[in-house]
This record gives C-alpha cells, sequence and structure tokens, in this order.
C-alpha cells in the first residue's frame, strides 16, 4: 500500500511475475502503474506490504534487490552535459562495475541499439526514435534480469512503435524478465504473455494474455466499413 497524505495511490495490490515472463500490467492514466513500479525500484517506499525481487527483499536486501533491476522510465531524465555514451557509463557507476568492463558494456550496447555513430553527441541532438533507444540502453547497462519499462511508446509515431516492441521481444527471448506499463491493449496482446490490470489503486484482475482475450472477446461487437465510389463512407 502507497499513501499520499489521505490519498491512496496503491492499494492492496498483490502479483506475482515469473521469471522470464512478458507481463502487462495495464490500466488508464493515474491508476497506480507508475507508483507500483517505483515501489518495486525504491523510489517509493510502501506505507505497509513488501516486494521482493528474484527472492531478495527490496528494502531489507535493496543492495541486492536493485542490481537485478534495470528501469526506463517514460520521461526522459538524461544529464544534458554528458555524451551518450558517457550517459552509460556514469549509469554503470551506480552499480560498481569496474571501469574498464563499463566502458566496454557501453560500446557494446550503443553498438546493439544503433547508436555508435551518435557516441560522443548530447542526447539532445538526438532524434525521438534514438532517445528512446538509449533509455533501454541505460537500463541494461548493469545487466539486470528484470527490465521495468513505463510506457515505452506513449506518444510515439507507429514506425517507432513497432520498432520497440521488436527490440523487445528479442530481449525477452534472450532470457530478460520484462515488466511492462502500458494502457494500449493492442501493445500488451502483442507482447506479453500475463497482464494485470490496475484501477483505482486496485488490482482487479490477473490472468494470461490469452485467457484475458477470450473472456473480453465475448462482448466485443463488430463493424464493418463498407466504400462506395460515388458516396461518402458508410458503417454498417
Amino acid at each position: 500500500m502507497k499513501r499520499y497524505g489521505e490519498f491512496t495511490a496503491v492499494d492492496d495490490v498483490s502479483l506475482r511475475v515469473r521469471a522470464g515472463d512478458f507481463f502487462g500490467f495495464l490500466g488508464p492514466n493515474g491508476a497506480g502503474k507508475t507508483t507500483t513500479i517505483n515501489a518495486v525500484v525504491g523510489l517509493a517506499r510502501l506505507n505497509a506490504g513488501s516486494i521482493r525481487v528474484f527472492g531478495y527483499d527490496n528494502v531489507t536486501q535493496w543492495r541486492e534487490a536493485r542490481r537485478f533491476i534495470g528501469l526506463a522510465p517514460q520521461e526522459y531524465n538524461f544529464d544534458r552535459y554528458l555524451s551518450i555514451r558517457d550517459i552509460l557509463i556514469y549509469q554503470a557507476g551506480y552499480f560498481g562495475i569496474r571501469a574498464r568492463e563499463v566502458r566496454e558494456r557501453a560500446d557494446m550496447l550503443l553498438e546493439r541499439f544503433g547508436l555508435a555513430s551518435k557516441a560522443k553527441l548530447d542526447y539532445l541532438k538526438l532524434s525521438g526514435g534514438q532517445k528512446r533507444r538509449l533509455t533501454l540502453a541505460r537500463a541494461l547497462i548493469n545487466m539486470p534480469k528484470l527490465l521495468i519499462l513505463d510506457e515505452p511508446t506513449a506518444g510515439v509515431d507507429v514506425e517507432l512503435r513497432l520498432e520497440l516492441w521488436e527490440l523487445l521481444q528479442q530481449l525477452n527471448r534472450e532470457g530478460m524478465t520484462i515488466f511492462l506499463t502500458t494502457h494500449y491493449l493492442e501493445e500488451a496482446e502483442m507482447l506479453c504473455r500475463d497482464v494485470g490490470i490496475i484501477r483505482a489503486g486496485k488490482l482487479v484482475a490477473q490472468e494470461p494474455m490469452h485467457e484475458l482475450l477470450e473472456r473480453k472477446g465475448k462482448g466485443l461487437q463488430e463493424v464493418f466499413l463498407e466504400l462506395t465510389r460515388s458516396g461518402p463512407a458508410e458503417l454498417v
């Protein structure tokens, strides 16, 4: 449970994400998705309850728990005075990774995400798609077992969304556990094997994606668009 004064942002949310899963955490804006992941990574302290990351309590064993986590936030929060290569190296410092290993890992990630040619630039000179890829690269610099993404495709165009989906699917195939917050059902349908749905701070569902689609699909209505040469389009 997490409260801000008299307001309860997250109320009795209990869920389990299996290692290697691609888990979707769905809900409208303001439902409590970001507060939940902030609690997981230690940016928000719970008023009640506990969180374990690969068996480690994220409060009493925070060092062990947090080294397993990579966080890709929705907003860009890069240091504008660092090159994008130095952004990765600086992030690695939080995890005590040795200098030589950090440089090699940073160069590998920049190459993988198509940013090697931009290594000496500051992030303001990157396109929107390149900034999103840099966010992912930074989240992976400590070689986490769990990648948390907070609405990574909110406000992006279709081409970039498909590009990010492909990158995330590849990471999951390589064994990465991914926890994705989104309010796009089609995104969860494309990527996730299991989903949890939060509304007004409460978990209202947790089930495999295919079961959710089968259950919800029974109530869907079909809409057909009929196009004619001479007249306007008509819904039938």
